[in-house]
C-alpha cells in the first residue's frame, strides 16, 4: 500500500508530527489559536512551522474523505 494513502501511517503521523512537542500543549493547537487570534506577529516560519504540523491531519483528512467517497459509489 502507498503511505500516502495508508490510514495507519496518517493516524501514526497526526500522534507523532502533527502533536509533537507534547507540552505544555500541542505545538499545532498552539498555533491555530495564534491564527484564530488574528495571527499578529507570525512570520514565514511560523506559516510554514503551522503547515508541517497540521500537515498528516489534512492528510487524515484526505484519506477518509477518499474512501468515504469510494464506499458511496
Amino acid at each position: 500500500m502507498k503511505p500516502l494513502k495508508d490510514l495507519r501511517i496518517a493516524i501514526l503521523l497526526c500522534f507523532t508530527l502533527g502533536l509533537a512537542p507534547f507540552y505544555p500543549e500541542p505545538h499545532v493547537w498552539g498555533k491555530l489559536k495564534w491564527v484564530f487570534g488574528g495571527a499578529h506577529g507570525m512570520e514565514i516560519k511560523d506559516w510554514f512551522d503551522l503547515l508541517m504540523h497540521a500537515f498528516p491531519f489534512l492528510l487524515l483528512v484526505r484519506i477518509i474523505a477518499l474512501k468515504l467517497l469510494n464506499t458511496a459509489s
